[in-house]
């Protein structure tokens, strides 16, 4: 079952899932920023090379356009399986960014965020609002276990979430070698139907199929959101975009069309995702 599909802002993708009312989510395009070729334009990556100043800009105009209801806390992204607690996190001051690939929430007005390129963002909501969570899911996060470790850290039952499965790299264009294949069948035969060989002897990965395939994502309901061709709203090459979902209070000013969305987790990458949740009013 999905929802309706909402208006959403130019230059972002607004998951159509059957989310409850407290939660909000988003996935930025690559139009909209202040970044020069071949970057351009609105990449949020602070590690690919972009001028510092043309990221900072970005993610600015990401918070401004979204009218997010608390700075997003950026992290230092390495395709492992760590989960970062926000709720915890910021109470620990830091000038580095943390070191995660997926981040949780619980309190009203978090925001989780991921980045990603050619990576699959992927977004949780608990089906009563209370929790939500962003996972940055490459073929190594995957592989090592991301999703399972974002939903155990959620705490949530898995028939209890909602999963969003972001925009990502499409099989045409995901060449792999065999080691990549080794990495999920050793754990899964059935992974296999998700490589097929081509003629020059390596594998085409469809990534969203490996996504579809882990055990957190089973017995929930899932809305997926494929990337199977490169288009140049989309084109994950170079750049990061993010993905988000947020927790929001009740009073903060969100567009309409992000109500619908995750709750209190967001994940942005160099497209941005993001995932938020509001309280609810009594």
């Amino acid at each position: 079952m999905s929802l309706p599909n909402r208006a959403a802002p130019p230059g972002v993708l607004v998951p159509d899932w059957p989310a409850p009312e407290s939660v909000h989510a988003a996935f930025t395009l690559r139009s909209g920023g202040v970044s020069a070729p071949p970057y351009d334009s609105l990449n949020i990556g602070a590690h690919v090379g972009d001028v510092a100043a043309a990221v900072a800009e970005n993610r600015r105009r990401v918070s401004a356009h979204l009218k997010l209801p608390s700075e997003p806390l950026w992290l230092e992204q390495v395709h492992g399986i760590d989960v970062l607690d926000l709720d915890a996190a910021r109470s620990a001051a830091s000038a580095a960014a943390p070191t995660a690939d997926a981040a949780i929430a619980r309190g009203a007005g978090r925001v989780c965020v991921m980045q990603v390129a050619d990576c699959m963002p992927v977004l949780f909501a608990s089906r009563d609002g209370s929790a939500v969570a962003a996972a940055h899911a490459g073929w190594r996060g995957l592989a090592a276990g991301v999703l399972e470790a974002t939903v155990a850290r959620l705490g949530v039952a898995p028939a209890k979430l909602l999963a969003w499965l972001g925009p990502a790299i499409g099989p045409r264009h995901f060449e792999v070698g065999g080691e990549v294949r080794a990495a999920f069948l050793q754990h899964d035969a059935g992974a296999a139907e998700a490589f097929h060989l081509n003629a020059r002897g390596r594998w085409q990965c469809d990534l969203g199929a490996l996504a579809r395939r882990r055990r957190p994502l089973g017995p929930g309901e899932r809305v997926t959101i494929p990337l199977t061709r490169r288009s140049r709203r989309t084109d994950p090459s170079r750049r990061t975009r993010p993905a988000c979902c947020c927790s929001g209070s009740s009073c903060s000013p969100l567009s309409a069309a992000l109500r619908v969305l995750p709750s209190r987790s967001r994940s942005f990458g160099c497209r941005k995702s993001a995932v938020r949740a509001s309280s609810r009013t009594a």
